[in-house]
């Protein structure tokens, strides 16, 4: 069988290298079509993005006629969905021959109204195994039935199997398919790989889709693969790939498990001891109360770690028990990233503005503490509802949103809520301005200028773009060498 993927989204490098990192890649649809090679099935891969007009039916025409696929997979985000929809609606007029299907969290969550468009089937949960086992039916010229996780569209029904339980041992799957993306990707001498650790979250955060998703099916949600399949994969990434200085070790948080963290990071160290030059880590740990991670962190200055990522999300304690259910206090943070600094991490902050009852008073909050840690990066964004979960329905029970923009250019970056002590204009001018509150008097007001110059740029999507492809010109760049002598 031949399966293509589509793959969309908003914010792009460049209509023919839309990803600038190869950690960009969707581990979901590269465990997914490495499953279906295992099995003897050819997969490929086209990226689409709004941005491309016109240009996403002459790509999607050309890779039907070159590859002649036998199923299209579909992936897409909320924000993303409409225009996805739109695509599968087109190929289906055109080339009805072709078996559409769809999958993804925001499908999973979001079923019954998925199969009134155009596509043919949707994966509810996990998709490795049951696409291949739509692939073996359509191969057998079958109808597809009977396939735990998919609903199917008939003529005067829909067709909803059951759930199958999370896949429980993750070392059985092959490595995710990164030569799948590779000719979507940035050539990037200094490139950063992601691998995944493991599926699944322990908290029940409101904004994050973790805690319905784990309601989807039986079996163990938060699972690890095991320290020897990971370092087997890193292992497989430093042989195929020159480019591996760096590489972000994915999984919610490390320190989940600490005793598998601690085997973990003791194979880490091995193996980079085998290098003449060592691979530098970094991945996300959750702060929690009371627990000191001091071992952990030395251990990671031992595995040659870079830096951890702190989820502070907002710095007003209402807001973080109250509205995202994250218990833990400002101190609990701070004690936090200073051990880390002690064990010599680098440490990047999490935060969030404009969620719902967020005052500016709470905002100020937020500031505060970024102020009191001053983290070496951070990635702020605007607080946006996403369907399905806990924190977009208490929206709608405040009546603070009546329907989502789901095609929106300006995700996480333009306000979606009007608060009334935080309007949306507030929210958006203290994003814009988040840098210059946090680091002015600790670093070059210059700096802080063009921080707050770019984080304008980002709330306005089409100068962004124009922007970005400007600073890529060639020729701009042998002027910048010739200033720089």
């Amino acid at each position: 069988m031949k399966i293509l993927f589509i793959y969309s989204l908003f914010d792009i490098e460049s209509p023919d290298k839309p990803l600038s990192q190869p950690e960009s890649i969707n581990f979901g649809l590269s465990y997914i079509s490495a499953i279906l090679k295992h099995a003897g099935h050819q997969t490929k891969l086209i990226i689409l993005s709004r941005r491309l007009g016109k240009n996403n039916v002459v790509r999607i025409d050309r890779a039907i006629k070159d590859f002649q696929p036998d199923l299209i997979g579909f992936s897409a985000v909320s924000t993303e969905y409409e225009f996805i929809a739109a695509q599968a609606a087109y190929i289906k007029d055109k080339y009805p021959r072709i078996f559409l299907m769809i999958g993804g969290p925001h499908v999973s969550l979001n079923p019954d109204k998925i199969l009134n468009d155009a596509f043919d089937a949707l994966c509810v949960g996990e998709g490795e195994y049951p696409i291949l086992e739509l692939a073996r039916q359509l191969e057998q010229t079958k109808q597809p039935s009977g396939i735990a996780n998919f609903w199917f569209k008939r003529e005067d029904n829909i067709e909803k199997n059951q759930t199958r339980p999370f896949i429980e041992n993750l070392d059985a799957l092959p490595f995710p398919d990164r030569e799948l993306w590779q000719e979507w990707i940035t050539d990037n001498p200094e490139a950063r790989y992601s691998v995944l650790l493991g599926r699944g979250c322990p908290f029940n955060c409101t904004y994050c889709s973790n805690h319905a998703l784990r309601k989807l099916a039986g079996g163990r949600y938060v699972r690890f693969r095991s320290p020897a399949n990971i370092i087997a994969e890193i292992k497989d990434i430093a042989a195929k790939f020159s480019a591996k200085k760096e590489i972000y070790l994915e999984v919610e948080t490390f320190g989940a498990d600490k005793v598998w963290a601690q085997a973990l990071f003791a194979e880490l160290k091995k193996f980079n001891d085998e290098l003449a030059e060592p691979i530098a880590y970094g991945a996300n740990i959750r702060v929690t109360p009371g627990i000191d991670f001091s071992e952990l962190f030395a251990a990671c200055r031992e595995a040659n770690f870079k830096f951890i990522n702190i989820g502070l999300e907002s710095g007003s304690d209402r807001v973080r028990r109250q509205v995202l259910r994250r218990i833990y206090d400002n101190q609990d943070v701070i004690r936090t990233v200073r051990a880390a600094r002690h064990y010599g991490l680098q440490v990047a902050l999490f935060n969030m503005i404009g969620l719902p009852t967020e005052t500016l008073a709470d905002f100020q909050e937020t500031i505060k503490v970024n102020r009191e840690c001053q983290p070496d990066w951070h990635m702020t964004s605007i607080f946006y509802p996403y369907p399905g979960t806990d924190l977009y329905l208490q929206c709608l029970e405040l009546d603070l949103i009546k329907e989502l923009p789901n095609k929106t250019a300006a995700e996480r970056v333009r306000s979606v809520l009007n608060l009334p002590g935080f309007s949306a204009g507030q929210i958006e001018k203290n994003f814009v301005w988040f840098d210059w509150y946090v680091y002015k008097g600790h670093k070059p007001r210059i700096k802080l200028l063009i921080a707050v110059l770019a984080a304008k740029l980002r709330t306005m999507p089409r100068l962004h773009y124009a922007f970005r492809k400007l600073t890529k010109n060639p020729w701009l760049k042998k002027i910048k060498k010739i200033l720089k002598r």
